[in-house]
């Protein structure tokens, strides 16, 4: 997986706590994107996710859980993504709630789907944010913790996450100038092909989530913008 993670260009994130039509959903399955993250913050729910689920695997897209919570935790998805969070306050979102998965389901854990994320929010405004009780770090403290996630923790993935606000694309070079193994993600405030380009010119792989729910038309142009 490792290797068709580097394939990856375009993710598209749908929150299971959001409504999102059937209509709009075969749009987004069908767009063309490498792959769609089922994930959220708040009321993410078995049900919710099962719901979801169910919905994305009448299309043949790749379906990956990015895991917030244990009791939303169900088989079926492609592949599953971890959250470390680099700049939390709390060791609790570091190690203390892997530790409880890793306790709870490590005898039907499959490691070649399974990816942990080194993860940094960088919108204190984001309901993510508070909920992991968060520090906003200096450029520094990024590119830090990106050098961290390749060579002290060897994850295959740097997150940076702006979560509804656009972020800062010189500070994205500079991260990405750090990581010669691990893939750097990008997600937050894209809304349109220029900012999904400006993005893609330096992180591996753009999330696109907010926008489905705000101007869907524009949210399916960014894939035809980053996809090679």
């Amino acid at each position: 997986m490792q290797n068709s993670l580097k394939d990856f260009n375009h993710i598209f994130k749908l929150d299971p706590a959001k409504e999102i039509s059937e209509e709009d959903l075969d749009k987004v399955c069908e767009s063309g994107t490498d792959a769609i993250i089922v994930g959220g913050t708040d009321d993410v729910t078995l049900d919710g996710v099962l719901d979801l689920l169910s919905r994305i695997r009448r299309h043949s897209v790749p379906c990956i859980l990015e895991i917030s919570n244990l009791e939303a935790i169900t088989p079926g998805f492609d592949h599953y993504f971890i959250p470390m969070v680099m700049n939390s306050r709390e060791k609790k979102w570091m190690m203390d709630i892997q530790h409880q998965a890793i306790k709870q389901y490590k005898d039907i854990m499959d490691w070649d789907d399974i990816f942990v994320e080194g993860y940094c929010i960088l919108n204190e405004n984001a309901k993510a944010f508070t909920h992991t009780n968060s520090q906003l770090p200096e450029d520094a403290d990024v590119t830090a913790y990106a050098y961290m996630t390749e060579h002290v923790f060897h994850l295959p993935i740097f997150y940076m996450e702006y979560s509804g606000t656009y972020g800062d694309p010189a500070l994205v070079k500079k991260v990405k100038e750090q990581l010669d193994n691990t893939l750097l993600f990008y997600g937050g405030g894209i809304e349109n092909n220029f900012q999904a380009t400006e993005m893609k010119e330096h992180a591996d792989v753009i999330i696109v989530g907010n926008s489905i729910y705000t101007d869907l038309k524009k949210a399916l142009k960014t894939v035809k913008a980053v996809k090679v």
